[in-house]
């Protein structure tokens, strides 16, 4: 399903400084409690208006452009640099490679290799296959994956061969080379319904594109959730235990999904 959902998993009182120590701490007695592997989690939001500098009044033209070119070169400038942000970008159809450096795509085609890899070789298929393969066969002959370095000279050559002697990695290469080498999706086009139709033509791909598309793009859910905490916790509620408002939150917040279903 590649339909995004946004479920409020918890709402808890929150005493003391929000240091990052304290808010990890925090996020991490949540995973535990939902059973959630830290490994699922590969990118965690924050709001940070509270942090920017109010900038000092200036009416002139001039200034408001130089202000404002100053701005997205501080927050944008090392943007093609940040891992998450460059493969989710690579991995929006509407977008690819198209507009990263030239000197950057490369090094992008192989980080992308290389995350395929090693999703693939976390997966519950290949450690059951491996758990097979180990019973069966001798140690010293066990297949080895290939390194990242092998898939960039497969990548280079643009000779991939097919057949039963093509391994996890060129299979990767035929799937991302042919995804970058069609046309991209408009602008007005769903990346996450072109992917749910693709599925069975990229499906390595797909799979990566469902967690790197994932995350929300602002804190809008997570202001809303402060709304939905000062409905519940009014002035004729002010002596409900910080249990108990959060359990009235959370089925606030959730019960239309329970109604959709």
């Amino acid at each position: 399903d590649f339909k995004p959902h946004n479920v409020v998993l918890q709402c808890q009182e929150f005493p003391g400084s929000h240091t990052a120590e304290a808010l990890a701490a925090a996020f991490r007695e949540m995973f535990r409690s939902w059973g959630i592997p830290t490994e699922k989690v590969h990118v965690i939001l924050r709001d940070n208006a509270k942090n920017m500098t109010t900038a000092e009044t200036d009416h002139g033209v001039k200034s408001s452009k130089a202000t404002l070119l100053e701005a997205i070169q501080r927050r944008f400038g090392d943007i093609c640099s940040q891992h998450l942000y460059a493969i989710a970008t690579l991995l929006d159809p509407r977008y690819k490679d198209r507009y990263s450096p030239d000197a950057l795509k490369q090094q992008l085609r192989v980080l992308l290799l290389g995350i395929l890899a090693t999703r693939s070789d976390s997966s519950p298929e290949q450690q059951e296959k491996r758990s097979e393969a180990s019973g069966s066969e001798p140690p010293e002959k066990l297949p080895r994956a290939g390194t990242l370095q092998a898939m960039y000279e497969e990548l280079l050559d643009g000779d991939v061969e097919h057949g039963a002697g093509s391994n996890d990695s060129s299979q990767y290469a035929l799937q991302m080379n042919l995804y970058l080498s069609e046309p991209l999706l408009p602008r007005s086009g769903q990346p996450l319904a072109f992917w749910q139709d693709n599925k069975s033509r990229f499906p390595a791909l797909a799979e990566a594109a469902r967690a790197y598309l994932s995350a929300p793009c602002t804190s809008v859910d997570s202001e809303r959730l402060f709304s939905t905490a000062a409905n519940v916790v009014d002035e004729k509620r002010n002596r409900l235990t910080s249990k108990n408002a959060e359990m009235l939150i959370f089925i606030n917040k959730n019960l239309p999904l329970m109604r959709m279903k």
